[in-house]
C-alpha cells in the first residue's frame, strides 16, 4: 500500500514538473506604437522567445507561434491610429503549450521580427515592425507636405528667398520612454511638447521652416533622424531631450554638442550610455565610424566635421544665453560627448537638455505648458540670432542682409509691381538696379532685388508762405491714424508694408522691432493716412458743437463741408466731418 502510495506521487510529481517545462515563458505584455513608416509591436516575456511565423491571405492575416508560451496579459487587443493593423487576438494553438497570436492586418505584409534582451527596466522583447506599405497615416501625410515644401523650397533658391530648413528632433519616443521621474513622468511626452512649441514657433517666422522627426509617441531609429534631417535639406538640428541621472539632485539645463572622444564628465558617460540603451530599446545599432574610409574619404569627413563642429558650438552657445533668462543651467558652457543623434557631418547639430527629470523638482516644472513655451522660446531665440548672424546663401534672411540684394527669376503670370510688392521694395528701385526702361518683364528674367531700400514716404506738396519780412517754405505734416494688424500665415514686413502704403522702416520704429523677422498672430502697430473725410452718424443728446470738439475740427468747417443752413441737427442724421 505505502509502494503504490509512493508511485503515484512519483506519477503527479512528473505531470507537475512536465507542466511547468511546458510552460516555461510567459506572455505578460503587448505594446503597440503606430508611427508614419510602420507599426511596431512589442511582446514582452519572461524568457527569450523561441518563435515561428507565417502569413496568410483572404482576410491578411500575420500568425505568430510563441512556443511554451502561457498568456499573462488581456487579449484581444483592438488597435486605433494604425494603416496597417486592426487587431491582436489568439487563436487555436498548434501543439500543447503553444500560444499562437494573430495579427489581422488591411493588406499583406512583409514584417521585421527580432528579440532583444533585457536592458534597463525592460526585460526580454519580441520586436515587430509591420510596415504600413502606403502612407495614409495623418504623420505620413504632414511628411509628404515637408517633402513638397522641401522641393519648392529647392526651386526658389535662385531668387534668394529659400527657407531656413531647422530640424526638430524629439528624443526618444514609443517604447522608449528615455528617463523616468520621481512620480512616473517620462522624458518622451516632455521631449515632444517642447518640440512641438520649437517647431511652432521657428513655422510662424517668415524665411524659416521647422521638420519634426517624429510628431507622436512612436521610436525614431537615431541614424533615421539625421537622414529626416538631410532629406529634407535642414541647416541645422535641434534634438530636446530631459536629463536623467542615478542620484535625485542634479538639476539644471544644458547644451551638447559632438566630441569625437569620449565625454570627459561623469553626466557626459551617463548621457552616451542612456543613449545607447535607447538604441537597444529600440532594437538598433548606435551609428558609428567606418573604419574602412579611404583617407581621402576621412580628410573630407573631417573638414565636415570640423565645420559642423564649429557651427554647432556657435548655435549652442547663443541657446545656452538664451536658456539662463528662464532657467538654472547645469553648465553655463556647451558640453561634448559622442552621441549618435549629433553624428551629421554635413549639419550642425546641438543636443539641449532641458533639465533633470530625475529632480523632483525639475519633473514638476518640465510638465508645465508655461515652462515648456519659455524653454522652447528660448531655444528660438538662439537660433534665430544664429541665422541672422550667419545667413546662409540663397535665403530670405541673406536678401535682408544690409546692403546685399538677391536675385528673382521670374515666373508666369507675375509682374513687376507684383514683385515688388513682395519684397517690400519700389518697382522704381527694381528698375533702377536693373537698368530697365519699361515696367515688362519676360519669364525666365532674373532680376537684381535691391536689399533694405529705403523707401522715401510720400508727403504732400510744400506751401510757400508770404510774410512781409521773409518768406519761408513749410510742409505740412500729414494726418495719419494707428491701426492694428495682426500678421497671419505667409506674411512678411515688406509683403505688411506694400499693403498698407507705408514703409517697412515705419513699422520698424513704430513698433520697435530688431528686425524684419515678425511671427504669426503678432500684433503690429500701422501708421497709415487717415482719410480726408469720416462720417458721423448723429446720437440722442448730440449737437454741433459737441460733434466738432470731439473730431478737433470747427463748427464752420462742419456746416460749410454739408451745406447746413442751421446748428439743429436731427437723430441719425449722417454729416460728413473735414479731416485735416
Amino acid at each position: 500500500m505505502a509502494l503504490r502510495t509512493y508511485l503515484k506521487f512519483l506519477i503527479v510529481g512528473a505531470g507537475l514538473v512536465s507542466s511547468a517545462a511546458s510552460w516555461a515563458n510567459e506572455l505578460k505584455g503587448v505594446r503597440i506604437w503606430p508611427a508614419p513608416d510602420e507599426t511596431r509591436v512589442v511582446l514582452d516575456l519572461q524568457s527569450k522567445a523561441d518563435y515561428s511565423h507565417f502569413s496568410l491571405a483572404g482576410p491578411s492575416r500575420l500568425v505568430v507561434d510563441l512556443k511554451d508560451t502561457k498568456i499573462k496579459t488581456k487579449l484581444p487587443i483592438a488597435v486605433q491610429k494604425s494603416d496597417i493593423l486592426t487587431k491582436v487576438r489568439t487563436s487555436t494553438a498548434p501543439a500543447k503549450g503553444t500560444t499562437r497570436l494573430v495579427f489581422e492586418v488591411k493588406r499583406g505584409v512583409t514584417p521585421t521580427i527580432f528579440s532583444l534582451s533585457p536592458t534597463g527596466s525592460y526585460g526580454y522583447r519580441l520586436v515587430l515592425d509591420l510596415p504600413n506599405g502606403t502612407s495614409k497615416t495623418v504623420g505620413a501625410k504632414e511628411e509628404q507636405a515637408e517633402e513638397k515644401a522641401t522641393a519648392n523650397n529647392l526651386a526658389k533658391m535662385p531668387s534668394g528667398t529659400a527657407d531656413i530648413v531647422v530640424a526638430v528632433d524629439a528624443g526618444h519616443g514609443g517604447d522608449d520612454p528615455g528617463s523616468i521621474g520621481p512620480t512616473r513622468k517620462y522624458e518622451k511626452n516632455v521631449t515632444l511638447a517642447v518640440a512641438k512649441k520649437l517647431a511652432a514657433k521657428i513655422n510662424a517666422t517668415t524665411g524659416m521652416r521647422a521638420v519634426l522627426t517624429r510628431r507622436g509617441d512612436y521610436f525614431v531609429p537615431l541614424g533615421k533622424r539625421s537622414e529626416i534631417a538631410r532629406k529634407n535639406k535642414a541647416l541645422l538640428l535641434v534634438s530636446i531631450h530631459a536629463d536623467g541621472f542615478t542620484k535625485p539632485q542634479p538639476r539644471g539645463a544644458s547644451v551638447w554638442v559632438l566630441n569625437t572622444r569620449r565625454a570627459n564628465t561623469e553626466i557626459g558617460r551617463w548621457l552616451e550610455q542612456s543613449e545607447k540603451q535607447s538604441e537597444l530599446l529600440g532594437g538598433g545599432d548606435v551609428l558609428s565610424s567606418n573604419t574602412n574610409d579611404k583617407y581621402l574619404g576621412r580628410a573630407v569627413l573631417d573638414l565636415q566635421f570640423s565645420y559642423s563642429q564649429k557651427e554647432g558650438y556657435d548655435v549652442a552657445t547663443r541657446v545656452l544665453h538664451e536658456l539662463r533668462k528662464v532657467a538654472r543651467l547645469h553648465k553655463t558652457v556647451p558640453q561634448y560627448a559622442s552621441l549618435a543623434v549629433l553624428k551629421s557631418p554635413d549639419i550642425p547639430s546641438l543636443l539641449v537638455e532641458t533639465g533633470f527629470i530625475t529632480n523632483p523638482t525639475e519633473e514638476k516644472l518640465l510638465n508645465t505648458t508655461s515652462h515648456q513655451n519659455q524653454l522652447a522660446n528660448a531655444v528660438y531665440k538662439g537660433v534665430l540670432e544664429y541665422f541672422e548672424a550667419n545667413p546662409p546663401e540663397g535665403t530670405l534672411f541673406a536678401s535682408r542682409l544690409k546692403g546685399r540684394g538677391s536675385k528673382h527669376k521670374v515666373t508666369s503670370g507675375q509682374s513687376l509691381s507684383g514683385i515688388a510688392q513682395k519684397y517690400g521694395v519700389s518697382m522704381a528701385s527694381i528698375k533702377a538696379s536693373n537698368n530697365l526702361k519699361s515696367t515688362s518683364v519676360n519669364i525666365g528674367q532674373v532680376l537684381i532685388i535691391p536689399g533694405n531700400i529705403k523707401t522715401a514716404s510720400v508727403s504732400t506738396p510744400t506751401k510757400t508762405v508770404s510774410t512781409t519780412s521773409s518768406s519761408a517754405t513749410v510742409k505740412p505734416v500729414a494726418s495719419t491714424k494707428v491701426i492694428v494688424h495682426k500678421v497671419v500665415r505667409g506674411e512678411y514686413l515688406g509683403k505688411i508694408a506694400a499693403k498698407y502704403g507705408v514703409t517697412m522702416s515705419s513699422i520698424r520704429q513704430l513698433n520697435h522691432l530688431k528686425s524684419d523677422n515678425v511671427m504669426l498672430g503678432q500684433k503690429l502697430k500701422i501708421a497709415v493716412p487717415a482719410p480726408k473725410y469720416v462720417q458721423h452718424k448723429v446720437k440722442r443728446g448730440e449737437f454741433l458743437s459737441k460733434i466738432a470738439d470731439k473730431y478737433g475740427v470747427s463748427v464752420a468747417s462742419i456746416r460749410a463741408t454739408n451745406k447746413l443752413r442751421s446748428d439743429k441737427l436731427a437723430v441719425g442724421q449722417t454729416l460728413i466731418i473735414p479731416r485735416s
